[in-house]
């Protein structure tokens, strides 16, 4: 029992590290081009990352079910994954750059099985479809969908001024950071909520998966507490760093990525937020020209995707093997 209270307590660790982690996500573009205060857009992605993580669990049934055989999964199986996770999120917000937080989790989750029962137990075809593919394709859609967004609405507002139009999209911007908030929460905080049922399964808590309603209310607290600690270092990357943004880029980037975000969490599958929104902001600061993207700031939020599920693997696998080296 008192190892099982540990997991529920890191696997909540984890999802306030998620929270700042990914606070970005929801805010930057509205921070960087004034339509909020930061403290206001803090307050904001907050309370409706609360409200989004407690509509759905489609996300959380596929890291608990679909990812690895969950008869296989032990609690120190458990820990070790949050463990590869919150350090590849720490490693990667001490450097400021956007990686995937669940994807952290998901490499933590497959890195630790491996260890320790072998490749028989991991579902490498619910990582292809519900992981890998998406990983590749949402990106693409953000990036996509946010250029032609943005194309159509500078069609739209090709005869007005400037001033005007920025007045305007810095309102219009206060909705779609906060429908990017809502999604996010819809998203990322299942992960953990599938994590610890996955715990629960394992003890016995629970006689069958599922996601009980404590859970719930626990994993979207601790992300809206994470979120409203703020991931500066994230912030200024994403908002600044990539590209300079316009309101109306921000109103095209985060209407773009929340879309991709809510098809596919409808779905059930465990997209990176950060991935989306990072595709999106370049998507739609790339119709200006492709020169204004700052693409060596891109290839290393790039670099740091590809490295997250291998990363977290190898720091998941490598805390199992000490654990078990220590108490058996």
């Amino acid at each position: 029992m008192a190892l099982l209270i540990a997991i529920v307590v890191i696997a909540l660790v984890f999802d306030f590290t998620n929270g700042f982690h990914d606070t970005a996500n929801a805010i930057a573009t509205s921070v960087s081009t004034r339509a909020l205060r930061p403290r206001t857009a803090v307050i904001m992605a907050a309370s409706l990352n609360l409200l989004g993580a407690l509509v759905s669990k489609a996300v959380a049934e596929t890291v608990g079910e679909g990812i690895v055989e969950a008869t296989q999964v032990t609690q120190t199986v458990v820990l070790s994954a949050l463990v590869g996770a919150i350090a590849w999120n720490l490693i990667t917000w001490r450097w400021g750059i956007p990686s995937s937080s669940s994807h952290a989790l998901i490499g933590g989750l497959v890195g630790a099985t491996l260890i320790q029962s072998g490749a028989d137990t991991v579902l490498w075809g619910g990582i292809l479809y519900k992981v890998v593919l998406p990983m590749v394709v949402a990106p693409l859609i953000g990036l996509a969908g946010a250029r032609l967004v943005m194309t159509g609405l500078l069609w739209v507002v090709r005869n007005q001024r400037p001033r005007g139009v920025n007045r305007v999209f810095r309102l219009l911007q206060v909705l779609s950071a906060a429908f990017m908030a809502f999604s996010h929460g819809s998203n990322d905080a299942q992960k953990t909520m599938g994590i610890i049922s996955l715990a629960l399964v394992t003890t016995g808590s629970i006689s069958h998966f599922y996601v009980p309603f404590w859970v719930m209310l626990a994993a979207a607290s601790a992300m809206a507490l994470g979120t409203y600690s703020g991931g500066w270092r994230i912030i200024h990357t994403l908002g600044t760093k990539v590209i300079k943004l316009d309101p109306i880029h921000g109103f095209a980037a985060e209407t773009s990525a929340a879309t991709v975000i809510q098809a596919t969490a409808h779905l059930g599958f465990p997209i990176s937020t950060t991935h989306a929104i990072s595709a999106a902001i370049m998507g739609a600061g790339s119709t200006e020209r492709l020169s204004a993207v700052r693409w060596g700031v891109a290839g290393d939020i790039l670099t740091a995707w590809l490295l997250t599920l291998p990363a977290a693997g190898l720091i998941a696998a490598g805390f199992h093997e000490l654990v078990m080296a220590l108490f058996s």
